[in-house]
């Protein structure tokens, strides 16, 4: 039911390892004789299609995934994937962690360098036209196809690493070292490049992909879409006017690799981009996603009630296959017998279950995540009058009116008490409830109970939370089969609502139109809209926040947040806004896992390193080994 990206043809990467003098960028493809053969027929020229989506990032497995950098997850020591590490601060130039320039390798599929990936679509635009059984239109959509792809590969690597170097063509078999040693050109450069790209692609594409056999494959919308959060990027403070961190970041002519002065105007751009994703996007049927099949039976009776409907919404608004809220999906997912695949490490173990090889139950929530979700009014824990803040580590006994998130008359942390529906729908804590394997779960994590810690084993929870959204409510963790695999969310229509909100406060500031944005992710989330939340007095400790500039945009910022948490997302958006020595140079936070006893049990710990060199860490470094076959190239500041 899906575009068979990770069948790919080996044949076809052998064909085109590149040796060349310098072996920079993998740019000029060698086994020339071999290309009729390739480009012969449809169906081997598919491989080669195929072989230019296999580059998309593969976030749904653990250790290649770039969900893990950041301050949202927490692992245990032994379980480090090297995402962790690097933001511990062990990132290296000599061998660079979870880079995209050289690519990485990890369980499970790993990373192939994006330079490879725009090579290989350099490759099928120069060379599809020689197929004989597939009509010019066909031939038309596979460039489009792949011409978007060869965009946001570029997008990816300087999302991560600033300037780089523009391959739009493949430099021939003949060329000269001197050729092959291409620069680094400036961001607006880079962007530029993207966004016309883009733009070229979007013609001969079609308006939406909906056969079964295609899903994945890139349309109109999800060009659309993808263009709307380059140009988001390239408006970001991290991009835009950027003297602070780097006015001597320049090339050998002296020019500035990163523009110098703000400009107001790139929101303009990226407001439009957005409406028009938006529109594209809707006018194609994509809507917010609302839980609409029959709940299981065990919920059947209480689905009367709005608050369990809002947390069926929110948890199956990633997990639900190809739904109506999916603008892209990573359509080929870390096989589900492969015990990395980041839903089993995010899995509670069945304790009734004879076996649990399937749910590793290490992939932990910060606390420092668990804080960022809103209270039941849809405001901040510390905005809030009726939390009680600074007390919110303190014990307190369940009411019967939090039963259906937390189990009645036992006791639990303030802190997790009185939070909005994306809360449990996303996270599991001790006393609290899980619904899922078909059963709901009265959750017991303390040290030797039921969910907790077991002696000697690596496998726990560190922080004492436990990660659900990226876990689909029927997947059962006894056997690897029982997983239901769902495509990675690589963009979904809450973002693109984001994106517009950001987009409109910071070009024009706090308008109804940016509150209904952000209302639409409310709306859903079940919580009061941006206007009712802020302006009660009787609640909101900033009164009216939203009605400035600055603080609609911290609003809009933690939305972001919350909405987006787990997605591979706030790694970037952290970077972007400028505020990663903030958040990334402080530990991971959790509750004393170790310990059984109620008393012991909630006491803050520090769990994990997060080490953050700024203006240094901004930017990913290049490889030594890089630099010395491109003598052209200049390294990151810092690095």
């Amino acid at each position: 039911m899906k575009l068979k990206i990770k069948n790919i043809i080996i044949l076809f990467l052998s064909i085109f390892t590149f040796s060349s003098c310098e072996k920079y960028l993998d740019i000029v493809p060698d086994g020339t004789q071999e290309l009729s053969l390739l480009f012969n027929r449809k169906e081997t020229a598919y491989n080669a299609l195929a072989n230019c989506y296999s580059y998309l990032p593969q976030n749904d497995g653990t250790y290649a995934s770039y969900a893990l950098l950041s301050d949202e997850l927490a692992v245990p020591v032994p379980k480090e994937p090297d995402a962790t590490r690097v933001m511990k601060g062990q990132q290296t130039v000599s061998a660079p962690l979870m880079g995209y320039w050289s690519g990485f390798s990890a369980s499970g599929k790993g990373q192939g360098s994006l330079w490879e990936g725009i090579r290989s679509c350099n490759i099928l635009v120069e060379n599809i036209d020689l197929v004989v059984d597939m009509n010019q239109s066909e031939k038309n959509q596979w460039k489009a196809e792949v011409t978007f792809l060869k965009a946001y590969y570029h997008f990816l690597l300087v999302s991560n690493y600033g300037p780089i170097p523009i391959i739009d063509v493949n430099l021939p078999i003949d060329a000269s070292d001197e050729e092959v040693r291409v620069e680094r050109k400036t961001v607006d450069e880079c962007f530029s490049y993207i966004t016309n790209t883009i733009d070229d692609a979007v013609n001969d594409l079609p308006e939406r992909v909906i056969g079964n056999n295609d899903l994945g494959r890139i349309d109109k919308v999800i060009a659309k879409a993808i263009k709307a959060r380059v140009l988001l990027y390239s408006a970001s403070l991290l991009f835009n006017g950027n003297s602070e961190f780097y006015s001597n970041f320049v090339n050998k002519d002296g020019v500035h690799f990163f523009n110098q002065n703000y400009d107001e105007s790139k929101w303009q751009l990226a407001l439009e981009a957005t409406k028009d994703a938006i529109d594209a996007a809707t006018a194609q049927g994509v809507s917010m996603y609302y839980f609409t099949d029959t709940p299981p039976t065990f919920d059947a009776n209480n689905f009367q009630f709005q608050f369990i409907r809002d947390q069926y919404n929110n948890r199956y608004a990633i997990t639900d296959p190809w739904n109506q809220e999916l603008v892209w999906g990573n359509s080929s997912p870390v096989n589900n017998g492969q015990w990395w695949q980041i839903q089993s490490p995010a899995l509670m173990k069945d304790p009734s279950s004879s076996s649990v090889e399937a749910a590793w139950q290490w992939l932990s929530p910060s606390l420092q995540m668990v804080e960022t979700y809103y209270t039941k009014n849809g405001l901040p824990i510390n905005e809030d009058k009726n939390f009680e803040y600074a007390s919110r580590y303190d014990l307190t006994t369940i009411q019967f009116n939090q039963r259906f998130y937390a189990q009645f008359a036992n006791r639990t942390a303030k802190l997790n008490l009185n939070r909005e529906p994306r809360f449990y729908a996303s996270l599991g804590f001790d006393r609290g409830i899980n619904r899922t394997w078909g059963s709901i779960w009265n959750l017991k994590m303390r040290s030797g109970e039921t969910h907790g810690r077991i002696a000697n084993t690596g496998d726990y929870l560190v922080t004492g939370y436990a990660l659900k959204k990226l876990v689909h409510q029927d997947t059962e963790g006894d056997a690897y089969n029982k997983a239901i695999t769902y495509p990675w969310p690589m963009i979904r229509l809450s973002e693109l609502y984001l994106n517009y909100a950001e987009a409109l406060n910071e070009f024009s500031g706090p308008s109804v139109e940016v509150y209904e944005a952000l209302n639409m992710i409310r709306q859903r989330a079940g919580i009061p809209t941006v206007e009712d939340a802020w302006s009660n007095a009787n609640n909101a400790v900033t009164v009216n926040k939203h009605l400035s500039k600055d603080g609609l945009r911290e609003i809009i910022q933690q939305e972001r947040s919350i909405e987006l948490a787990f997605e591979a997302h706030r790694y970037y958006d952290i970077r972007r806004w400028k505020l990663a020595d903030q958040y990334f140079s402080t530990p991971i936070k959790g509750w004393s896992v170790d310990e059984d006893l109620e008393a012991n049990y909630y006491q803050i710990r520090d769990v994990g390193q997060r080490s953050f060199n700024s203006p240094r860490d901004y930017l990913q470094p290049i490889s030594f080994t890089e630099l010395s076959r491109n003598p052209n190239l200049v390294q990151n500041p810092g690095w």
